[in-house]
């Protein structure tokens, strides 16, 4: 009988994770193998998953205090990630969340925006406030014409007013850091707002008459939209002192749409010619719970409170394994990288576990956008845009 050495399963196990990672690591991406709808071209792989994670994070290398090389800190998921273009090089700033339940955000980087993704040498680290945050997630990254990099995300503190025994309850705000170099973080206060919890906040990468604009969520508790449901905005006079004093509801919830029960804007807009471009994501309750799909719509670009465009139905919504996760059924996006030659690189998370792209055009986005029929919001209209379009390529 041939007794295995620890020494021996500490080097042998080693040797697997360091191959197994790399080979993750360095998968080649390719599209999928389908003509698709036009608009988009899906990838085949995730590009950031839990296993992305750097071993020397998750193991302690120590063969002493580790003989038998067991992950000491776990990670359940990679996912909701942030992006830009930095260095000649596409970042993702990605919520990575501990099998403790609390996320933390790490900068993942690629040549090419598509594969070979890695993270920074360490997470980003989150100077706190008076009040520390308990857990943070989905970070948006702006690179504002004011020279900062900002990073608007959300973050989560137990509701100091829920009763006793309720250990679930929370409370949910726009936390706000900006950088020069996206290593050292500067934490700012947290938004003020008089309309009740903040999530999915995104600001406009522009001034608007010489004020921050945001794009808000306001709701009426962490989970329940309630009264405050639609994405609004409100501007800011100076990002150091954040009080929005006054939000409009700029896209509202609608009765039997894939944005029934709540939405929220994704990343910052796309400046186009026709307008700008926004990628958001929409809520509505099914049998099987809650179904979270990807739309788009577009604004005036002289008054980014005018919606000018509005395609029916969603955008993306979860395929095949996207279907299946923590949350399952959920597609979430708050990254998107436009290139210089008009490429777009769509960045999104499906069922709360992992990071997909999806690669498209500013030209494809804006004709999808300004081209497609809206909804008309019953099922006769339905009959008649289809009717119309048959009609339309029979004259043909």
């Amino acid at each position: 009988m041939t007794t295995i050495t620890t020494s021996a399963t500490f080097h042998d196990r080693k040797v697997a994770l360091e191959k197994e990672h790399i080979t993750l690591v360095q998968q080649k991406n390719e599209p999928q193998n389908t003509i698709g709808n036009g608009i988009y071209q899906r990838y085949k792989n995730p590009v950031v998953t839990a296993a992305h994670v750097p071993l020397n994070w998750r193991f302690d290398l120590n063969e002493e205090t580790n003989p038998f090389l067991q992950e000491r800190i776990g990670m359940n998921a990679a996912f909701n990630a942030g992006a830009m273009k930095w260095n000649g090089k596409y970042l993702l700033a990605v919520r990575v969340e501990g099998i403790d339940r609390k996320s933390f955000f790490a900068i993942a980087e690629s040549p090419n925006g598509i594969d070979n993704f890695r993270f920074w040498e360490k997470p980003c680290i989150i100077p706190q406030t008076s009040e520390p945050d308990t857990n943070v997630y989905d970070m948006r990254l702006i690179n504002h014409e004011d020279g900062w990099v900002y990073g608007i995300f959300c973050t989560e503190r137990k509701d100091p007013k829920a009763p006793k025994g309720d250990t679930s309850s929370a409370v949910a705000n726009a936390g706000i850091v900006r950088s020069k170099d996206l290593v050292k973080w500067e934490r700012l206060p947290d938004l003020i707002s008089n309309t009740g919890q903040q999530r999915n906040v995104v600001l406009h990468p522009e001034f608007v008459n010489g004020k921050y604009a945001l794009y808000t969520r306001p709701q009426d508790g962490f989970i329940d939209v309630g009264a405050g449901g639609g994405i609004g905005l409100g501007y800011v006079d100076n990002m150091e002192n954040p009080v929005v004093k006054e939000e409009k509801i700029i896209f509202g919830k609608h009765y039997h749409t894939i944005y029934e029960l709540k939405n929220g804007l994704g990343p910052a807009p796309i400046k186009t010619e026709k307008g700008w471009l926004h990628l958001a994501h929409g809520v509505r309750n099914t049998a099987a719970g809650l179904r979270y799909t990807l739309y788009m719509f577009m604004t005036d670009l002289n008054d980014i409170s005018k919606v000018t465009h509005v395609p029916a139905g969603h955008f993306m919504g979860p395929e095949g394994i996207e279907r299946v996760g923590d949350v399952s059924n959920v597609l979430f996006s708050n990254g998107w990288i436009e290139d210089e030659d008009g490429t777009v690189y769509v960045y999104y998370a499906s069922s709360d576990t992992r990071m997909h792209v999806a690669v498209s055009s500013v030209a494809k986005l804006v004709d999808y956008v300004t081209n497609t029929p809206a909804d008309t919001f019953i099922s006769a209209g339905s009959v008649e845009t289809i009717i119309s379009q048959i009609e339309k390529n029979n004259a043909i």
